[in-house]
């Protein structure tokens, strides 16, 4: 990708972080970058197009990239948590417009705008789930946690736990150390729940 577009995906990112999809205009982009609306268009089509690069590039979601075969549940709770604050941390140096509920606000405007993204984040719920459902597997065989769990359900169940961290950013008013500190609370409960008892 050219210098140009990075820098287009880049600008027009801090625009719609800051504001909605449907609050920013091209002709506020192409203020915001200096150049005319006609080279704008020249690298892309149009504002969905352009909305749909900025999606692509900065609308990151963590993923489980260990070997599922030999890592304890544990350790995928120790290796998600430190993940998804590394990935936090990185939005929130990129950019000083970046808060928790501006990012929330893209991703709900993405649902609306980008077309094809529900399904995209549908298919990485299921990948996700699926590689859960092979660590709590192994963590059965392993004697690590209780063998008279529903696998799917509490695999479906550590997903909403990773997602109920935008609920502590809103209630924790978007305090980022308080809000992971009771994600972490909240999953060695959890753990906790689904170790085998000795």
């Amino acid at each position: 990708m050219s210098e140009t577009k990075e820098h287009i995906i880049d600008k027009s990112y801090e625009l719609f972080l800051s504001h909605s999809y449907e609050a920013v205009s091209i002709s506020d982009i192409s203020k915001a970058i200096g150049m005319t609306k006609g080279a704008l268009y020249h690298h892309f089509l149009n504002k969905e197009e352009l909305f749909k690069a900025v999606v692509d590039k900065h609308l990151i979601l963590p993923t489980v990239a260990c070997n599922l075969d030999q890592v304890s549940l544990k350790e995928l709770f120790d290796y998600n948590i430190r993940c998804i604050r590394e990935l936090l941390d990185s939005y929130l140096s990129y950019s000083n417009l970046f808060t928790p509920l501006n990012f929330v606000s893209l991703f709900g405007d993405a649902s609306r705008h980008y077309k094809g993204f529900i399904e995209k984040t549908e298919r990485y719920v299921k990948d996700e789930e699926k590689k859960i459902v092979t660590v709590l597997e192994n963590a059965i065989k392993r004697g690590e946690i209780r063998s008279d769990i529903n696998v799917a359900i509490t695999a479906y169940t550590i997903i909403s736990l990773y997602v109920g961290l935008v609920g502590n950013l809103i209630v924790n008013s978007q305090d980022v150390d308080k809000s992971f500190s009771l994600l972490r609370s909240q999953i060695l409960e959890f753990y906790k729940m689904l170790k085998k008892s000795t």
